[in-house]
């Protein structure tokens, strides 16, 4: 297996926003492993990080979106895509503002900035979602193709059919993704606005600092003002955009994707369709194989006993991010003989409560934390969705949100099936379980 990267160096840039045209700086730091690639709001006080997850992911018109709570990252599809290019796993961006930089439209300044940075081996290994099985996204005549792939990286193949202006026409592009490709075919392809677009956008008021100059306006005769970089420009800029999109999945993709006329929203509809696939067949196998942690190893991680140990088993272990539990809900657990006689649920609160002994488990995890007891302190935004009965199997997962040396943070969510049965943002104080 590959194993993860990060950068070596810090690095900094300041531009202004493609659309709302404001000044924004970033930094991007070195990660630690699993940490995955996390947008910091420092303009925020206090700053709201905002990971790059498929739940974090937000609908917007003609561009891609992240929200964590009230932080926002406008536009990271393009710093994405040199992300993926490079092959990075982890890596920390200090934006101040709530878009990224456009620059010239392109992903070039970005592919270049890190580039520079060098990249460091991690300690860890990559965990890629796989495509093992055909998954295809339709909408009116546009579509989005996964496929499994013989090769060990992501194929693209973009049909862009503009047929119907003449200053673009049909394109079609394919290639594999690496940092040689990406750099020479790839990084310096700009986004592209047909005229009759950019006259509305700016009469609503959206990029009306940019000029034909500073982007590419295309009429029915070519670009105005300005020159195409390669005659097919504009599709290598779709794949630019695709590949940006997809690594929002929060980690890379091995397989082929075939796209034909799609965009931001379709691609993302993808990208959740890929990790909804990956998680429920890493279920199906975690739940037909040897758990990773059986009941006689969780009796040495965690102090409950019965009747309040509440998790069987550990079928999933992500480094320090997440893990997934099981508990095997019986009509023979002690508290169905007062909740309810006639008509047994799970009460809501050993649901939550579950869920954080599945916490104290991903806790235990890092080294720093071994020995440590994590005592619930607060919880946050519970919601019990569905009622959990006997016979059921409650899938308990936990991601780390934000870990310190005395406290942590989890979101939390419990599944019976494909159905959500609970959530909560579980926060702990952890202390030496000898107090």
């Amino acid at each position: 297996m590959k194993q993860q990267k990060t950068i070596k160096t810090e690095a900094r840039l300041t531009g202004k926003g493609l659309f709302g045209g404001k000044e924004t700086r970033i930094v991007f730091r070195p990660a630690h492993p699993d940490t995955g690639v996390v947008f910091v709001r420092t303009d925020l006080e206090p700053s709201v990080q905002v990971a790059v997850l498929p739940e974090n992911i937000v609908q917007r018109d003609r561009r891609s979106a992240l929200q964590n709570g009230e932080a926002v990252i406008e536009t990271p599809e393009h710093c994405m895509a040199a992300i993926y290019a490079l092959d990075i796993d982890n890596v920390l961006i200090e934006v101040e503002g709530p878009e990224l930089p456009g620059f010239d439209g392109s992903s070039d300044e970005y592919f270049r900035t890190l580039q520079r940075c060098g990249i460091e081996l991690q300690q860890a290994a990559q965990q890629p979602i796989v495509i093992s099985e055909s998954v295809c996204i339709t909408e009116g005549d546009k579509s989005i193709y996964a496929l499994p792939y013989a090769g060990n990286g992501l194929s693209l193949t973009y049909d862009m059919d503009y047929t119907q202006h003449t200053g673009v026409g049909r394109q079609i592009y394919s290639c594999e993704l690496n940092e040689s490709t990406y750099g020479q075919n790839l990084a310096r392809a700009r986004t592209f606005v047909l005229e009759a677009e950019a006259r509305q956008m700016q009469s609503a008021g959206i990029g009306t600092h940019l000029g034909p100059r500073d982007i590419l306006v295309i009429s029915s005769d070519g670009p105005i003002k300005n020159a195409f970089r390669w005659p097919d420009e504009c599709v290598r800029h779709k794949v630019v955009d695709l590949i940006g999109d997809l690594r929002l999945a929060g980690r890379p993709i091995v397989g082929r994707i075939v796209a034909y006329k799609t965009g931001h929203l379709l691609n993302q509809k993808l990208v959740t369709r890929l990790i909804e696939t990956s998680r429920r067949n890493e279920q199906q196998r975690a739940l037909s194989g040897k758990p990773l942690l059986d009941i006689r190893r969780i009796q040495k991680i965690l102090p409950h006993r019965y009747p309040f140990l509440l998790v069987d088993k550990v079928i999933e272990i992500d480094g320090s991010r997440r893990i997934r539990c099981v508990k095997n809900v019986t009509f023979n657990e002690q508290f169905f003989q007062g909740h309810f006689p006639s008509s047994p649920v799970m009460p809501g609160v050993l649901i939550v409560e579950a869920l954080a002994q599945a916490s104290g488990l991903l806790f235990a995890q890092t080294l720093e934390h071994t020995g440590k007891l994590a005592v619930l302190l607060t919880m946050d935004a519970v919601k019990i969705r569905k009622s959990v009965v006997p016979g059921d199997q409650l899938i308990l997962i936990a991601e780390a949100d934000k870990v310190r040396s005395r406290a942590a943070k989890c979101i939390c969510t419990a599944m019976v099936g494909d159905d959500v049965v609970a959530e909560a943002q579980l926060k702990f104080m952890l202390v030496d379980d000898d107090v």
